[in-house]
């Protein structure tokens, strides 16, 4: 195999950011299969493979990048799809640069290999080609229930169905995908390409129940009642935080959560939309990660002038991907850093006229490591908004916590397992993902739900859990 000694990526192609801030169309638009082979000869093919101890799924990701480079695609994916049930999201919306790509070997003297770009063409590749469907396994003639159709659920779905386990997913929205499908943009993750994902999983057998909101719908006891012989809880976390401060009630102010439903799963953005949503022309989008770029670049979107991210420490604490704050800027999104909103401020109707911000200086780390953001006395200012979106965190929904009896929370509410099988206080009950963690990401989801299947099969099945057998 040829090998390209060049310590910079592959550089993807994009929209204009002039163009694209006016449409929700795709941002990155894929490598051509030139392009993919040209950064696969990047990989130097370690010996150790440093990259896979930075993936959650652990993709034998030398080897689907040796296949790459050599042209051979298909052998590419199915590497790939043996470890991974959504590779086409996770080569989209993963960190890799904090994950895989951090470990690679080629970042010591440049830039490391471009692995979740490989990942996404690989996926790409073999969804617009005409590859044989893999055959439906054989049914072993057990059952279990998922609840929760997000990534970690879907993941769950999709090994055991590949071990025979006949899986039901419950979701409480009339589409599949959770977060992939209400809360991230079409333009970072087309949901055609989440929808594609999901009929694979069709066709391994699992079954889709929509619109069914377990703790009300169902309970998790009545799941078990049902004949199912282990239920995984990955319900996600999408109960939003709010900040406190005066002006919360106020016409014009979303939380993120709410905003991005709107424009992703009910189309609001669309001219004909049924789904209202403001399309202001001042908005101020409070909190720093990946949530809040994608709710102020939805609102560049919708036509507003001025986009800001309000946000109390520095750039250098920002927590989004540097991706998505490089495409923000590119894209005209103000950052207004050590700033933190103390009201937001309405006129005599109750909307929204304004927010008032204090600014602030870094001190010492927190228990998080970083700097802790002190107020600056009398440095009061109103910075003008007609919508202001709070994009601050999530924590889980309580309905099932309150509705399964024996089911042991945490301090926040996230239901407590036992160490990375994901079992629960409930025998037979299993969870994982921002439901046990709070909201992480895509791929820590997917770990989880790789996890807890396997610890479900061995439960059924009765394998030993200990030492020996790992």
């Amino acid at each position: 195999m040829a090998r390209n000694l060049s310590n910079t990526k592959v550089e993807m192609p994009v929209q204009d950011p002039q163009v694209r801030a006016g449409n929700f169309q795709e941002v990155a638009l894929g490598y051509t299969a030139e392009m993919a082979m040209e950064e696969a000869q990047r990989c130097l093919n370690c010996r150790h493979k440093p990259c896979m101890d930075g993936c959650p799924v652990r993709i034998d990701i030398p080897a689907f990048i040796a296949h790459i480079a050599e042209g051979e695609f298909e052998k590419a994916f199915l590497t790939l799809n043996r470890d991974s049930a959504l590779p086409a999201v996770c080569g989209r919306v993963c960190p890799q640069e904090t994950q895989c790509e951090q470990k690679c070997v080629r970042a010591l003297k440049g830039e490391s290999v471009a692995i979740g770009r490989l990942e996404r063409f690989a996926a790409d590749w073999y969804r617009n080609s005409a590859c044989k469907v893999p055959p439906k396994p054989i049914p072993n003639g057990h059952k279990v229930a998922i609840v929760g159709a997000g990534p970690g659920g879907l993941t769950a779905a999709g090994e055991l169905a590949r071990l025979g386990y006949a899986v039901t997913v419950f979701e409480a929205l009339h589409l599949p995908g959770g977060v992939l499908t209400y809360g991230i943009p079409e333009f970072r993750l087309p949901k055609d390409i989440v929808l594609a994902e999901v009929d694979a999983l069709k066709r391994l057998g699992v079954e889709m129940m929509m619109n069914t909101v377990i703790g009300k719908t169902l309970t998790i006891d009545e799941l078990l009642e049902m004949g199912f012989e282990a239920v995984f809880i990955a319900s996600g976390a999408g109960l939003p935080r709010f900040m406190g401060i005066p002006g919360e009630t106020l016409k014009g102010v979303y939380s993120a959560n709410e905003y991005l439903t709107r424009i992703n799963l009910m189309k609001a953005y669309e001219k004909d939309a049924s789904t209202p949503i403001m399309r202001g022309r001042n908005v101020a989008v409070v909190g720093g990660g990946n949530v809040a770029m994608d709710a102020a670049r939805c609102a560049k979107r919708l036509g507003a002038e001025e986009v800001s991210i309000v946000y109390r420490r520095s750039m250098k604490e920002l927590p989004a991907r540097q991706e998505e704050v490089h495409h923000a800027q590119e894209e005209g999104i103000i950052f207004r850093m050590l700033t933190n909103p103390v009201q937001i401020l309405g006129d005599d109707k109750n909307w929204v006229k304004g927010l008032e911000c204090v600014r602030m200086t870094l001190g010492e780390p927190d228990a998080s490591g970083r700097r802790r953001p002190i107020e600056e006395k009398g440095s009061n200012y109103v910075l003008d908004a007609d919508v202001v979106i709070i994009a601050i965190g999530t924590s889980s929904n309580p309905l099932i916590r309150i509705t399964t009896p024996g089911l042991e929370t945490d301090q926040w509410g996230g239901i407590k397992v036992e160490g990375e099988s994901g079992k629960t206080s409930r025998e037979k009950v299993y969870a994982g993902g921002d439901v046990v963690t709070g909201s992480a990401t895509v791929i820590l989801a997917m770990g989880a739900g790789k996890d807890a299947a396997k610890a479900i099969d061995e439960m059924i099945m009765g394998k030993k859990t200990d030492a020996s057998d790992t």
